[in-house]
C-alpha cells in the first residue's frame, strides 16, 4: 500500500516553525535598552517641554527656548536626567512587558490570534496605568529639577529628594498620581492601539532594512497620536508636581484642565506640544526599532 504521507518534493519545503515564545525578561531587557536610548537622544526637548508647560502666559518659540537653554545652561540642560535614567529602563520595560502580558490575557479570553483595534487599545491603557504607578516619584523629582525657577533651590538630585521628603513627606513624591494615570493611559492606549493599524497598511517588508523602517514609521505615527491625546494631562501633571506643599490651585486632572482653559485659553493645554511631539514622535519610532532589535538579538534571530 502506497504511503499517504506527502513527500518533501511533492509538498515543497516544510513550513517554518512557529516563533518561539520569549521569556518575560527578554521583554524587560529590550524595553529597558530602548527607553534609555530614546531618553539620551531626546532629553533636551523634554526640558524645553516642561518649562513651557510651567510658564503661565505667552512664551517664545521652541527653537528660541532651546537655543537660550543651550547658551545659558550648556550641559546644565541635562539637569534632572538622573531620575528619568534611573526609572527609564524599568519604565519602558514595564511598558512593553505589561502591554504584552495584558494583550496575551485579552487574546486568551476572547480566543482570537491577533488583537482587534479595541483589544490593542485596552491592553495599551492597562499597560499605561501599570507604568504610571512606577514613574510618579521619579517624574516629580525630574520636574522640580527641570523647572527654571528651581535652579537655585536644589543642588542636585539627592538634595531634591531629601528636601521633598523633609518638607512634604513621603506622600509628596506621589503628587500628581491621578493626572499621571491619565497621561500614561492615554498615551499607551493611543500608541499601542494605532501601531497594529499602521503596520497593516504599510508595504510588507522584504528585508531587515524595510522592517526597521516600518517599525520606525509605525512607532513615530503612533507616538505622535499618543502625544496629541495626552498633552493636556501632561500639562496638568507638570503644574501639580511643581507646586510644592502649598500648591492647591491644581489638584485633579479634569478640573485643572477646566481652570487652565478658563484662565489661559484652550491652547494652553497644549503648551510644550511641539518639543513634546518632536521628542515622542521620533522617540516612539526609536523605542519600537530598538526594542524590536534587542528582542530579536536575545532570541537568537540575529
Amino acid at each position: 500500500m502506497a504511503s499517504t504521507q506527502p513527500t518533501l518534493a511533492a509538498a515543497g519545503s516544510p513550513p517554518p516553525p512557529p516563533p518561539k515564545k520569549q521569556p518575560l525578561w527578554h521583554t524587560f531587557v529590550s524595553g529597558g535598552v530602548a527607553g534609555v536610548s530614546e531618553i539620551l537622544v531626546m532629553y533636551p526637548l523634554d526640558v524645553v517641554k516642561t518649562r513651557a508647560q510651567l510658564h503661565v502666559g505667552q512664551g517664545g518659540s521652541m527653537f528660541t527656548a532651546l537655543m537660550q537653554m543651550i547658551k545659558q545652561d550648556g550641559l546644565g540642560m541635562y539637569r534632572g536626567i538622573l531620575p528619568p535614567i534611573l526609572v527609564e529602563a524599568p519604565k519602558r520595560a514595564i511598558k512593553f512587558a505589561s502591554n504584552k502580558f495584558y494583550e496575551e490575557k485579552i487574546l486568551a479570553f476572547y480566543g482570537n490570534a491577533r488583537p482587534t483595534q479595541g483589544q490593542a487599545i485596552g491592553a495599551g491603557v492597562l499597560a499605561g496605568i501599570t507604568e504610571a504607578f512606577i514613574v510618579v516619584p521619579f517624574e516629580l523629582v525630574k520636574i522640580r529639577l527641570q523647572a527654571k525657577e528651581n535652579a537655585g533651590k536644589y543642588r542636585n538630585t539627592m538634595d531634591c529628594v531629601s528636601k521633598i521628603a523633609q518638607q512634604e513627606g513621603l506622600g509628596g513624591f506621589f503628587k500628581g498620581l491621578e493626572s499621571t494615570l491619565w497621561r500614561h493611559a492615554l498615551w499607551n492606549g493611543g500608541y499601542f492601539g494605532l501601531i497594529h493599524s499602521v503596520r497593516a497598511v504599510l508595504p510588507k517588508p522584504q528585508n531587515e532594512r524595510q522592517s526597521l523602517m516600518n517599525n520606525f514609521i509605525a512607532g513615530g505615527i503612533a507616538g505622535t497620536f499618543g502625544t496629541v491625546l495626552n498633552t493636556p494631562a501632561d500639562v496638568v501633571k507638570s503644574r501639580i508636581q511643581n507646586a510644592g506643599k502649598t500648591g492647591t490651585k491644581y489638584v485633579w486632572c479634569i478640573p485643572s484642565m477646566v481652570t487652565i482653559m478658563r484662565e489661559e485659553g484652550f491652547m494652553a493645554l497644549y503648551k510644550g506640544f511641539l518639543p513634546k511631539v518632536l521628542r515622542l514622535g521620533p522617540g516612539g519610532g526609536i523605542l519600537l526599532v530598538v526594542n524590536d532589535f534587542i528582542s530579536k538579538l536575545l532570541s537568537g534571530q540575529r
